[in-house]
């Protein structure tokens, strides 16, 4: 029988499961040892992160935020892989993975980048998150950095990073990887792979059979999971973590896990997928929809009931409609434009500054205000 710490030793193509599409336990031995009130958590955090989706797709419609990249359908690997993550292990994210913040207290200030504001980073940062990245697989890098800083200073704590699969074709992923392979940093590395890279099928983004496989050229393991199963995530990402760590007493070595899901919506909220897909392969990837199998699980298992679900849904509406309301009456200094683009202010950018500053002075600060 397999053993949760063996499932890094299966090959590339051979995908870990725990939880079936009806939320059956198909593999007892690798179900985590956690108790109920971690299990109803993650179940918690998912539907938070299903209801935040929702609500941020709401805002962008009405004009109220700008334009949001969608996580439904991804909730299984997001909440599965942070909770199997110490406090203190650094997160880098591209810009779908708002599980990441979720699972660490969804501080409301994460929403100020959406509205459009600087500020709000402090707050992730202050939960080992670091800033949103918009650009592809650029974070990669930075991470296995602090990932070398982390195994110089002797520190016992990893660093994950999360990306899309339209990420392995970008030169930062392959140098990462390298470094990380070379210099066995305690990284680890998510492949978030949800089938398009925006509009680009998953069989034109590679001819590799799967993207696990790339750790191969680099020297280290990887893993494929159903990144729609909660639990085969926590065990992959506690396994991975584990082996960073040189938990064994081996070589401690970083790995690449391909977590297969879908992303039922659009790209982003700029993006219309009807264009390149068709609703009968999003409906036959919603019969595998993460909640719905981890509710599954939980109700056959006594852990959850109907009044357990009624009162989660109004803690989450109550939570997500203060973050809102706090972000929305967020008083915003219009002088930040001007102070993070150089360390010292351009001759260009100080008469600019100059400028606006006497235009605030003429004219008031209601002027600035959008109606």
């Amino acid at each position: 029988m397999e053993s949760q710490g063996d499932v890094l030793s299966r090959g590339p193509d051979e995908r870990v499961q725990v939880l079936d599409a009806d939320g059956s336990v198909v593999a007892p031995e690798l179900v985590p040892n956690l108790d109920d009130e971690t299990f109803v958590s993650m179940f918690r955090d998912m539907r938070f992160c299903r209801r935040f989706d929702e609500r941020l797709i709401s805002l962008q419609r009405q004009g109220r935020i700008g334009t949001y990249a969608s996580l439904a359908g991804q909730e299984g690997s997001q909440i599965g892989s942070m909770y199997a993550l110490s406090d203190e292990d650094v997160v880098s994210y591209q810009y779908r993975e708002h599980g990441a913040v979720v699972a660490r207290g969804f501080p409301w200030e994460y929403l100020l980048y959406w509205a459009g504001h600087e500020a709000g980073h402090e707050a992730l940062a202050d939960r080992n998150i670091f800033p949103l990245n918009i650009s592809i697989a650029a974070h990669l890098p930075h991470a296995v950095g602090v990932a070398m800083a982390m195994k110089y200073r002797e520190e016992p704590r990893v660093t994950v990073a999360h990306f899309g699969d339209g990420a392995t074709s970008e030169g930062d992923f392959h140098e990462a990887l390298n470094f990380a392979g070379v210099f066995d940093v305690p990284a680890l590395f998510v492949c978030n792979n949800n089938q398009w890279a925006i509009s680009t099928p998953r069989d034109e983004q590679t001819a590799s059979r799967t993207f696990a496989q790339k750790a191969d050229a680099y020297g280290f393991e990887g893993v494929q999971v159903d990144g729609m199963d909660p639990l085969a995530m926590y065990v992959v990402t506690q396994a991975a973590r584990e082996k960073a760590l040189d938990a064994s007493g081996e070589t401690p070595r970083p790995t690449l896990i391909e977590a297969i899901q879908y992303r039922y919506g659009a790209h982003t909220t700029a993006d219309d997928p009807s264009v390149y897909r068709d609703d009968e392969e999003v409906e036959q990837w919603r019969q595998k929809d993460p909640l719905d199998r981890f509710e599954a699980f939980l109700r056959e298992t006594g852990r959850l009931d109907d009044d357990s679900i009624e009162a989660m849904e109004d803690d989450i509406t109550e939570t997500l409609a203060d973050a809102i309301d706090r972000m929305e009456s967020f008083d915003a200094d219009p002088n930040s434009m001007f102070e993070y683009a150089y360390a010292d202010q351009t001759t260009a950018v100080r008469e600019q500054h100059e400028e606006f500053q006497r235009m605030r002075a003429e004219y008031g600060d209601e002027s600035f205000r959008r109606e």
